[in-house]
Protein backbone atom coordinates (compact mmCIF):
# COMPACT_ATOMS: atom_id res chain seq x y z
CA UNK A 1 0.00 0.00 0.00
CA UNK A 2 2.67 2.52 1.04
CA UNK A 3 4.57 2.05 -2.22
CA UNK A 4 1.58 3.51 -4.07
CA UNK A 5 1.62 6.72 -2.00
CA UNK A 6 3.48 9.89 -2.91
CA UNK A 7 4.07 12.57 -0.27
CA UNK A 8 5.03 16.15 -1.00
CA UNK A 9 6.52 17.59 2.18
CA UNK A 10 8.57 20.41 3.68
CA UNK A 11 11.12 19.91 6.44
CA UNK A 12 9.97 21.26 9.80
CA UNK A 13 6.45 22.07 8.58
CA UNK A 14 3.93 21.03 11.27
CA UNK A 15 1.17 20.10 8.75
CA UNK A 16 3.60 17.86 6.81
CA UNK A 17 5.00 16.41 10.01
CA UNK A 18 1.53 15.43 11.20
CA UNK A 19 1.01 13.35 8.08
CA UNK A 20 4.43 11.72 8.41
CA UNK A 21 3.87 10.80 12.08
CA UNK A 22 0.48 9.29 11.23
CA UNK A 23 2.00 7.23 8.40
CA UNK A 24 4.66 5.89 10.76
CA UNK A 25 2.04 5.04 13.40
CA UNK A 26 0.05 3.11 10.77
CA UNK A 27 3.17 1.19 9.64
CA UNK A 28 3.08 2.79 6.20
CA UNK A 29 6.79 3.29 5.64
CA UNK A 30 8.37 3.07 2.21
CA UNK A 31 6.15 5.59 0.48
CA UNK A 32 7.54 7.74 -2.32
CA UNK A 33 8.17 11.35 -1.38
CA UNK A 34 9.58 14.64 -2.55
CA UNK A 35 11.13 17.25 -0.27
CA UNK A 36 9.96 20.74 -1.23
CA UNK A 37 11.99 23.91 -0.70
CA UNK A 38 10.09 26.69 1.03
CA UNK A 39 12.88 29.11 0.10
CA UNK A 40 12.32 28.41 -3.61
CA UNK A 41 8.54 28.60 -3.27
CA UNK A 42 8.07 24.97 -4.30
CA UNK A 43 5.26 24.57 -1.76
CA UNK A 44 3.17 26.92 -3.91
CA UNK A 45 3.86 25.17 -7.19
CA UNK A 46 1.20 23.77 -9.53
CA UNK A 47 2.34 20.28 -8.56
CA UNK A 48 1.19 20.94 -5.00
CA UNK A 49 -2.05 22.72 -5.84
CA UNK A 50 -3.06 19.89 -8.17
CA UNK A 51 -3.10 17.40 -5.29
CA UNK A 52 -6.49 16.62 -3.80
CA UNK A 53 -6.17 17.29 -0.04
CA UNK A 54 -9.36 15.44 0.92
CA UNK A 55 -8.19 11.83 0.90
CA UNK A 56 -9.91 9.26 3.12
CA UNK A 57 -8.24 7.08 5.75
CA UNK A 58 -8.15 3.53 4.38
CA UNK A 59 -5.91 2.16 7.13
CA UNK A 60 -8.06 2.25 10.26
CA UNK A 61 -7.23 -1.33 11.26
CA UNK A 62 -3.53 -1.13 10.43
CA UNK A 63 -0.80 -0.12 12.87
CA UNK A 64 -1.56 1.76 16.08
CA UNK A 65 -5.11 2.78 16.86
CA UNK A 66 -5.19 6.59 16.73
CA UNK A 67 -8.92 7.06 17.37
CA UNK A 68 -10.50 5.58 20.54
CA UNK A 69 -13.38 3.14 20.24
CA UNK A 70 -15.36 4.55 23.16
CA UNK A 71 -17.62 7.53 22.55
CA UNK A 72 -16.13 9.84 25.18
CA UNK A 73 -12.56 9.16 24.07
CA UNK A 74 -13.52 9.58 20.43
CA UNK A 75 -15.10 12.97 21.17
CA UNK A 76 -12.13 14.23 23.18
CA UNK A 77 -9.60 13.24 20.52
CA UNK A 78 -11.55 15.02 17.81
CA UNK A 79 -12.06 18.08 20.00
CA UNK A 80 -8.31 18.40 20.66
CA UNK A 81 -7.50 17.66 17.02
CA UNK A 82 -9.83 20.42 15.83
CA UNK A 83 -8.42 22.83 18.44
CA UNK A 84 -4.77 22.17 17.56
CA UNK A 85 -4.62 24.65 14.63
CA UNK A 86 -5.47 27.44 17.10
CA UNK A 87 -2.08 27.04 18.79
CA UNK A 88 -0.31 27.07 15.46
CA UNK A 89 -2.17 30.20 14.31
CA UNK A 90 -1.48 32.12 17.52
CA UNK A 91 2.21 31.28 17.17
CA UNK A 92 2.21 32.32 13.50
CA UNK A 93 0.52 35.63 14.38
CA UNK A 94 3.45 36.52 16.65
CA UNK A 95 6.06 35.40 14.13
CA UNK A 96 4.48 37.24 11.20
CA UNK A 97 4.22 40.47 13.16
CA UNK A 98 7.84 40.22 14.31
CA UNK A 99 9.31 39.28 10.95
CA UNK A 100 7.06 40.90 8.36
CA UNK A 101 5.81 44.13 9.89
CA UNK A 102 8.12 47.02 8.98
CA UNK A 103 9.77 48.46 12.07
CA UNK A 104 8.22 51.89 11.50
CA UNK A 105 4.73 50.32 11.43
CA UNK A 106 5.08 48.21 14.57
CA UNK A 107 2.92 49.08 17.55
CA UNK A 108 3.74 47.86 21.04
CA UNK A 109 0.06 47.45 21.86
CA UNK A 110 -0.53 45.21 18.84
CA UNK A 111 2.49 43.04 19.58
CA UNK A 112 1.50 42.78 23.24
CA UNK A 113 -1.98 41.65 22.24
CA UNK A 114 -0.60 38.92 19.97
CA UNK A 115 1.88 37.78 22.62
CA UNK A 116 -0.87 37.60 25.23
CA UNK A 117 -3.14 35.62 22.89
CA UNK A 118 -0.36 33.10 22.19
CA UNK A 119 0.49 32.84 25.88
CA UNK A 120 -3.15 32.22 26.78
CA UNK A 121 -3.36 29.53 24.09
CA UNK A 122 -0.33 27.60 25.31
CA UNK A 123 -1.52 27.93 28.91
CA UNK A 124 -4.76 26.30 27.79
CA UNK A 125 -2.85 23.29 26.42
CA UNK A 126 -0.75 23.19 29.60
CA UNK A 127 -4.02 22.85 31.50
CA UNK A 128 -5.27 20.09 29.22
CA UNK A 129 -2.25 17.96 30.11
CA UNK A 130 -2.80 18.56 33.80
CA UNK A 131 -6.28 17.06 33.40
CA UNK A 132 -5.56 14.19 31.00
CA UNK A 133 -1.88 13.29 30.68
CA UNK A 134 0.39 11.77 29.72
CA UNK A 135 -1.05 12.25 26.22
CA UNK A 136 -3.13 15.14 24.99
CA UNK A 137 -6.42 13.24 25.10
CA UNK A 138 -5.86 10.63 27.78
CA UNK A 139 -3.76 7.56 28.39
CA UNK A 140 -3.03 6.65 24.76
CA UNK A 141 -1.27 8.31 21.83
CA UNK A 142 -3.90 9.50 19.37
CA UNK A 143 -4.64 11.85 16.49
CA UNK A 144 -4.79 14.63 19.09
CA UNK A 145 -1.05 14.18 19.63
CA UNK A 146 -0.41 13.85 15.90
CA UNK A 147 -2.15 17.20 15.42
CA UNK A 148 -0.60 19.11 18.33
CA UNK A 149 2.94 17.83 18.86
CA UNK A 150 4.55 19.29 15.68
CA UNK A 151 3.33 22.78 16.59
CA UNK A 152 4.67 22.42 20.13
CA UNK A 153 8.04 21.12 18.93
CA UNK A 154 8.38 24.08 16.58
CA UNK A 155 7.32 26.49 19.34
CA UNK A 156 10.00 25.16 21.69
CA UNK A 157 12.57 25.35 18.92
CA UNK A 158 11.59 28.99 18.42
CA UNK A 159 12.10 29.76 22.09
CA UNK A 160 8.83 29.04 23.90
CA UNK A 161 9.80 28.85 27.58
CA UNK A 162 9.83 25.30 28.91
CA UNK A 163 10.00 26.69 32.45
CA UNK A 164 6.68 28.50 32.02
CA UNK A 165 5.00 25.40 30.62
CA UNK A 166 6.38 22.46 32.62
CA UNK A 167 3.64 20.02 31.60
CA UNK A 168 4.13 20.82 27.93
CA UNK A 169 7.89 20.46 28.36
CA UNK A 170 7.40 17.07 30.04
CA UNK A 171 5.03 16.02 27.25
CA UNK A 172 7.52 17.16 24.59
CA UNK A 173 10.37 15.23 26.19
CA UNK A 174 8.13 12.20 26.63
CA UNK A 175 7.12 12.08 22.96
CA UNK A 176 10.26 13.24 21.14
CA UNK A 177 11.77 9.74 21.24
CA UNK A 178 8.59 7.97 20.13
CA UNK A 179 9.62 5.98 17.01
CA UNK A 180 7.13 7.68 14.68
CA UNK A 181 8.25 11.15 15.79
CA UNK A 182 11.95 10.37 15.91
CA UNK A 183 11.82 8.85 12.41
CA UNK A 184 10.19 11.97 10.97
CA UNK A 185 12.08 14.68 12.89
CA UNK A 186 13.17 17.56 10.65
CA UNK A 187 16.71 16.79 9.49
CA UNK A 188 17.72 20.45 9.34
CA UNK A 189 16.73 20.82 12.99
CA UNK A 190 19.30 18.16 13.84
CA UNK A 191 21.94 19.81 11.68
CA UNK A 192 21.35 23.41 12.76
CA UNK A 193 21.13 24.79 16.31
CA UNK A 194 18.05 26.75 17.41
CA UNK A 195 17.90 30.52 16.95
CA UNK A 196 20.40 32.61 18.93
CA UNK A 197 17.65 35.17 19.55
CA UNK A 198 14.54 32.94 19.73
CA UNK A 199 11.47 34.87 18.56
CA UNK A 200 9.06 33.19 21.00
CA UNK A 201 11.20 33.64 24.13
CA UNK A 202 8.87 36.38 25.33
CA UNK A 203 6.05 33.86 25.65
Amino acid sequence: MAEDMFLLWGSGSPPCWRVMIALEEKNLQGYQHKLLSFEKGEHKSKEVFDVNPRGQNQFKSQGNQLIPSDQAGFALVYQRMIEAPNAQQKMIDVLLYNFHTPEEERQEAALKKKNEAATTEFQLWEGYLQKTGPYMAGQNFSLADVAFFPTLALAFRLGLSQNKYPKLAEYHDFLKDRPSIKATWAQHWLENPPFKSPPLAIL
